[in-house]
This record gives structure tokens, sequence and C-alpha cells, in this order.
């Protein structure tokens, strides 16, 4: 059990040590310093501990938020101050040194202080309305508890639990009851990881009800997977409500999101097979499409994400947008998050066909992906900005080279360096685009893919050849990703063959599992997976180079075989890979609450 300390002169009468117990703290009294730091060298090593003026006033939530949070290895509030194992050690160094309380002194931020000057940060969270405070006399006392009493800390811990940047839909659609949902939950002793798995379960069942191709069918997958987004809004929630942060929750929210969208694609490409109509190419067109948007919201951010020196007419523009708050709505659900396209395909499929929620979605997320590249275009055009080392590397691992590009690169990297800032990504454009044309274009079996393969390898190398720090250098992650989905995607529609392109969707999943999860280790801290995964799964030109042999070795009814087996191996390694590093201990804190996705 956590330990709280209380310090400083007692109140009669107080709450406190009541309100530290239902936080589920054991209360101890320390009666001077001295007797403070053997309390808390004498705490449980695994647990956190806190040390709380004994005149502390304020809100439960308000300590709530500073001493059970998770997240962070010390937080405080004005006369509470938490330490978990991690910052043990820093804050008896602080005990140590510090000079003997006064009646006035309040220790715990005395001690937050202390921590911060000798380098570890100190969390302290944003409290609005609630009150904490350690007041000097009766009136201001009297005046604190007055304080306390006019706000009601149960209706802003509801409030807060609600994410603050969230689609229309999300905001006046879920959010209103999805919040009472979480705290009925966490009065249940449910966990956030429990919604969330319940949350994936309602979707695979949703796909299966898609899958079954009756309007019945239909109608029941719309709803149930509505029923699903609302119980995905109410995981963070809960998250948010309880303290309830997790790596492991993060990871699941995080993967559990693609793949749920991305089984009710197969379910719904399913059920229009039943009924005769073959939608697989546009089920794979529109994960195609969805990954490489994201993939570009994931470069330009990492790209961007410690830029100095950064101005931009373009962000100015944007941040005054900002500020007019109807068109804050319009841009939000202009780049179709996830609510409004979740919203947008459950409506279609229980009122239309699959076709139909295919091409809507292909429009949609098409418009939304020009909006936001063209936003960014400009931004990096017109931006005077250095970027890092750490923003290079970003990129570097996102672009997934393999060992092929990689040697390349090594005897390109002269060639690389007497060329303009804007070529690097010119030259994947054209080397992707390249690839793309032959793979359409050509008969199946031919030869040209595999030229244009070797071709890609090429220029894949010279525009990695060296560091990513031009200022469109962070496209050249996403049109890897366009060029090697979609040349799996064209070569499958070229072969015409039974389960083919059935097929080619469960090798994008794979590989796309496998690219959102370098992602996710990189906005952790992590950096990317170890390069012995990237070697093995070739990389993304080595990828492309192999699918292309195999169509050009193999006959069409013999391709769906070898997709299906590279997709499984894939999978496996990916996989396997994946969850041994999300339940280890080097897996990252992931405080990210992201963009609507």
């Amino acid at each position: 059990m956590s330990t709280a300390i209380l310090t400083g002169p007692p109140v009669p009468g107080s709450s406190l040590e009541g309100d530290l117990r239902s936080l589920g703290f054991d209360v101890r009294v320390s009666p001077g310093a001295a007797e403070t730091a053997a309390l808390v060298a004498a705490a449980p090593a695994a647990e956190r501990v806190a040390v709380v003026d004994a005149r502390f006033v304020g809100h439960v939530h308000a300590l709530r938020l500073a001493l059970t949070d998770p997240r962070f290895p010390a937080a405080a509030v004005p006369g509470a101050l938490t330490a978990q194992p991690g910052a043990r050690a820093a804050l008896i160094r602080a005990l140590a040194a510090a000079e003997a309380p006064t009646v006035t002194t309040v220790v715990p931020d005395a001690l937050a202080g202390a921590l911060d000057a000798d380098g570890t940060s100190v969390h302290r969270p944003e409290l609005g309305s609630l009150v904490a405070t350690v007041p000097d006399d009766p009136q201001t006392r009297n005046e604190a508890r007055q304080a306390v009493s006019a706000v009601d800390d149960e209706a802003v811990r509801l409030k807060t639990a609600v994410k603050g940047r969230d689609g229309f839909f999300t905001t006046y659609c879920v959010s209103p009851y999805s919040r009472y949902i979480a705290r009925w939950c966490a009065r249940r002793g449910f966990t956030p990881n429990q919604v969330t798995t319940a949350s994936l379960i309602t979707a695979l069942i949703a796909a299966g009800a898609a899958a079954t191709g009756t309007r019945a069918g239909f109608v029941a997958a719309g709803v149930l997977l509505l029923v699903s987004f609302v119980l995905d809004c109410t995981d963070g929630q809960l998250a948010r409500y309880s303290l309830q942060y997790s790596t492991m929750g993060a990871w699941l929210d995080a993967t559990f999101d693609r793949a749920k969208e991305y089984a009710y694609y197969a379910g719904l490409a399913l059920g229009a097979a039943r009924g005769g109509d073959d939608v697989w190419a546009l089920a794979l067109a529109a994960m195609v499409l969805q990954t490489c948007r994201h993939v570009v919201d994931f470069s330009f951010n990492e790209a961007n994400h410690d830029a100095v020196a950064n101005t931009s007419p373009t962000a100015a523009l944007s941040d005054r947008l900002d500020s007019v708050g109807w068109t804050v709505w319009i841009r939000r659900m202009i780049v179709l998050p996830i609510g409004e396209r979740w919203a947008m395909i459950a409506v279609l499929t229980a009122v239309t066909t699959p076709r139909i929620v295919f091409y809507a979605l292909l429009i949609g997320c098409s418009f939304a992906a020009a909006y936001t590249t063209a936003g960014r275009l400009l931004r990096s055009l017109t931006r005077r900005a250095r970027r890092t080392d750490r923003a290079a590397r970003a990129l570097a691992e996102l672009a997934d080279s393999g060992p092929l590009a990689e040697a390349a690169a090594r005897a390109l990297a002269p060639l690389s360096r007497r060329l303009p800032a804007l070529a690097p990504p010119v030259i994947a454009l054209l080397g992707g685009a390249g690839l793309l044309t032959a793979a359409a274009l050509s008969d199946y079996g031919s030869p040209v893919p595999v030229l244009a393969a070797l071709g890609y390898v090429l220029t894949s190398a010279l525009a990695v050849a060296r560091p990513l720090a031009g200022p469109l250098d962070w496209l050249i992650p996403p049109v890897f990703r366009a060029a090697e989905y979609g040349t799996v995607l064209a070569l499958a529609v070229r072969a015409d063959a039974p389960g083919a392109l059935p097929a080619a969707f469960g090798l994008v999943a794979a590989v796309a599992y496998h690219h959102y999860d370098t992602v996710y280790r990189i906005r952790g801290g992590s950096g990317a997976p170890p390069a012995w995964l990237v070697r093995v799964t070739g990389g993304h030109e080595g990828r492309v180079l192999a699918v292309t042999v195999l169509a050009a070795l193999v006959a069409a009814d013999d391709l769906t075989i070898a997709l299906t087996a590279l997709a499984a191996a894939v999978a496996l390694v990916v996989l396997v890979e994946s969850i041994r590093f999300w339940v280890s201990s080097a897996a990252p804190a992931v405080h990210d609450e992201g963009e609507p996705a």
C-alpha cells in the first residue's frame, strides 16, 4: 500500500486523513523532519510515498490528481507531494538537505522545489477551479473551506475526463453521456483495458454481422460499430476519471483502433461478396489511404516535434482561424477524424451497400488527405526552422529502410550530399510513382515491375542517404508507404485470381501494424523496433522486391498462396516482437493524447 506522511501542526476536525485513506494511502504522522525522513525510507520500496501538510485544505480530486497519477515520477500541488520509486532517492536527498522546518514551513512545497533543483521534474497538474492550499490562520482556513464547498469536484472530475481536443461528433454526440458510463465502470471496478477489449470484441462482432451480407446484418453492424466507438471513447474517459493510466493501455487503445476499423472493412468486403459484389480492391484501397493519411500526420509531427526558430505565415493563419469557434469545428470535421468517419461508415452500412460505403470513405478520406497535406506543405515551405537530429532520426526510423536500401545509401551518400534540399522527397516520389505505374499497367507475370522495384531500391536509398532534415523530408515515409501498399494492391488486381485481393489485404494489414508499432515506440521515446526486425522483414524496399518477384515467377492462381504465406510470416514476427516489447519493463509510458485519428 502507498504511504502518506502528514507533516506540520495537526488540525483538529480535519478530514484529511480520511481523504488520503479513500485514495488508497496508509497514513503516518510525522512530528519532525528526522521522523519524516525515516518514514520515507521505511515505506515499501515498490510503492509511492506522499508527503502532505496536515493543514492542507482542498478538494479530494486535487489530491487525487497530484498523488495517484501513475504517469509521473513526482507530482505536487500546494501542500502535497508524491514520489514514485524512481524519484524516491531524490526525495530522500531533498529531505537530508532540507533546513529545519519552522511552524510556517510548508514541507511538501519546499521538497518539491528541492526536487526541481535536483533535476527531478515535478509534475504540477492543472487544477482549474479546484482548491489546494495550506492556510496559515483560521480566517484563511475558513475562506478556503468555503471555496471548496462552492465547487463540485465530482462535476469537475467528470468534465476533465473528456479529452480537451476532439472531433465534433465525439464532443457533442458521444461524450455528453459516455463520461457517465466511464463513472459507472469506475465505481464497479472495471479497468480501461477491459473497456478497450470490450470495444474490440464489439467491433469484431460488427464485422461478423457485416460479413453475413444481409440487410439485417448490415443494420446490426452499423449499430454495433457505433457502440464500439462509444466504448472506445469510454476507455480513455475512464482512464482520466480514475487516473488508471498504463503503458499497456495506451498501446492497446492505439492498436485496437486500427484493428477494429480494418477488420470492419474486411467484414464489409465479405458481406458484399456474399451478395455477388467484389469490393476487396476498394477495401484494400481504403486501408491504404487511411494508413498513408496517418503516416503523413506522424511524419509531419515528428519532423516538427522540437524544431527551433519555427515561423510560418500559414501556421499564424491557422492559429487565427482557431480563435473563431465555428471554424475550429469545420476544420476538425473536414479531416474526417475517427468519430465522424465511423459514424459515416455505420450509417451508410445500415442504409446502403458496402460498395457505396467504400466509395464514400475513399472520397472523404481523399479530400481530407489533400486538405491536411496541402496545409502542411505550405507550412513547411514558408517556415524558417532548423530541425534537430532527433527529428531526422525519427524520420529515418519511420522510413523503415531495409538492408538493400541501407547498403545502396552508403554507396550513394557522396552523390546525395550534392543534391539540393528538395531533391530527396522528389526522388522518393519519382521512384514510387514509377513502381506503381509499372505494377498497375504491366500484364501479370511481366518482369517490368521487378525492374521498377530494383529502380525503387536505388531511388529509396538515394532519398535517405543523408539525414532527413530538409523542409519536405517528412514526405518520404508516407511516399514509401503508398508505394509499398499500392504495389501489393496493383499486383493483386492484375492477377485477377480468386483470393488474391483478400491475401493482399492481409499482407498490407500485417505490414501496416509494424509501421504503427514503430510510430508508437517513437512517440514513447524508445526509438524504432530493433534493427534485426527490420532486416528480417526486409524493409519496405525488400518487401516490394519480394512481392514483384513472386508476381513474376508464380502463376496467378498461386499468388494467393504466396501472399498469404508472406503475410503470415510478417505478422508472426512483428506481433511476437511487438507484444514482447510492450509487456516488458522497457516499454515507454505513453502520455500523448494524440490527435483525433
